[in-house]
């Protein structure tokens, strides 16, 4: 029998879940049902930028400048995932051998869309979470030797570095680490670099596209073709890129290549992929395993086969790709630039360290700055509990200000305006 205070509990619990799926769909039917007009851009720029921005759930008080930890999906995404519940939940179909479940499926309906958004075939990608996982994959799955190395930056993401470092530890292989420059003044600088770490034992070069202590757009490319030349496997991790900038995974010409769709591309959070160069899934071992796990024919579908997990984030995954290619990567490239100039600009002039590179190919919408003596962590604190704008940076002063194509240049400028008021308030002008 449920007594008093736990039914009082229990009701209190109903309670706010009917209230806040009523706020979530209130919120979500509040939200314009199509984008604006594309010839709005053309004619006031701005204007089509703050239209889209009532696409996103974040308060119109809150000044959002941390897409490079996370993104916010936007109505058309999250319509998208709710719809692939209500689908699937119904339990309805056709084939009774046919269950709503990812993880022993092609999912081609959604893989077809992906792979053509980051320019590969369908048989080279894998449906997974995130960006953490494929980097996973790709450390469990290479041969190496104990005494091989693996050759990376000194900005990786934890993610991306220690799944490395976990087979240097079990197995005996090297890890070594480039330094790179803050700021990186050019692509041939990198390129140098490497070159000159590779020895004899170097087997895989890992690195981030776009890295996440920095911002700096890595020249892909070239590490890849670098790498190619002598022999050794190319691994990239892109969790930035796809949305942020354009991609064609085929033109850098990596063996593998990993993402987060949750950030910049604004994703369901839990959706993710990874992508094998055609020539080498062979030599890439699965890391979970059930059926299909040992069948060539599948190629990069076995990777995705992990057992039950969450269709509808595939769903919203789809959407999101969508509502890039109906506004447009190149106009968002092109704002994500903009908007990055500018608070980069800003910056500089409040005396400002720019760790963000002045090569305009090596950056987008990642700005990194230093800016002793303010403490970084005081700063967020205050920044987010007095007026709602959320950063993020690093120990001892570091800032890194993320400009999603939402975002709108007031709302930048109050963000610069807060900056100056902490400075005064404490002393630090």
């Amino acid at each position: 029998m449920l007594d008093r205070r736990r039914f009082l509990t229990a009701s209190t619990a109903l309670a706010a879940t009917v209230a806040f799926r009523g706020n979530l769909i209130a919120q979500l039917d509040k939200a314009p049902s199509t984008l604006p007009d594309p010839a709005l851009f053309d004619k006031n720029e701005d204007a089509y930028w703050a239209e889209i921005r009532k696409q996103f759930l974040i308060p119109a008080d809150e000044i959002y400048l941390n897409n490079g930890t996370v993104g916010s999906s936007p109505a058309p995404v999250l319509r998208a995932v709710f719809d692939g519940y209500a689908s699937t939940e119904k339990m309805d179909q056709q084939d009774p051998e046919d269950y709503p479940i990812w993880g022993y499926a092609a999912w081609n309906e959604f893989r077809d869309p992906l792979a053509e958004f980051v320019g590969c075939r369908r048989d080279e990608i894998a449906l997974l979470r995130n960006a953490t996982e494929a980097n996973s994959y790709i450390a469990n799955g290479i041969d190496l030797k104990p005494g091989d190395e693996v050759l990376m930056t000194d900005q990786e993401h934890p993610g991306g570095e220690h799944p490395w470092n976990l087979k240097a530890k079990r197995y005996g292989i090297v890890v070594k680490r480039v330094t790179l420059p803050r700021p990186v003044k050019d692509a041939a600088q990198v390129l140098n670099l490497f070159n000159d770490a590779i020895t004899p034992r170097t087997r895989v070069i890992f690195f981030s596209h776009i890295t996440t202590f920095s911002g700096v757009v890595l020249p892909a490319k070239e590490l890849s073709a670098l790498a190619r030349s002598k022999g050794i496997v190319s691994a990239v991790d892109g969790a930035h890129v796809p949305g942020m900038m354009r991609l064609n995974i085929k033109e850098l010409g990596c063996d593998m290549y990993s993402a987060s769709p949750h950030k910049w591309l604004q994703a369901p959070k839990g959706s993710g992929f990874l992508y094998v160069r055609d020539e080498v899934i062979d030599r890439l071992w699965n890391t979970i395993v059930t059926e299909g796990w040992d069948d060539p024919k599948l190629r990069a579908e076995r990777f995705q086969r992990i057992g039950s997990s969450n269709v509808p984030v595939l769903w919203g995954l789809r959407a999101s790709i969508k509502l890039a290619n109906d506004i447009g990567m190149d106009r968002i490239e092109r704002r994500h630039r903009k908007l990055a100039d500018y608070i980069l600009d800003e910056m500089k002039e409040r005396g400002a360290e720019s760790w963000t590179s002045p090569d305009t190919a090596l950056r987008c919408a990642i700005v990194t700055v230093n800016v002793p003596p303010v403490p970084r962590m005081d700063l967020e604190n205050w920044m987010w509990k007095t007026y709602k704008i959320r950063i993020r940076g690093a120990e001892p002063n570091k800032l890194r200000l993320s400009t999603p194509y939402y975002l709108q240049k007031k709302e930048i400028d109050r963000f610069l305006e807060k900056f100056d008021e902490y400075k005064r308030e404490r002393k630090l002008a």
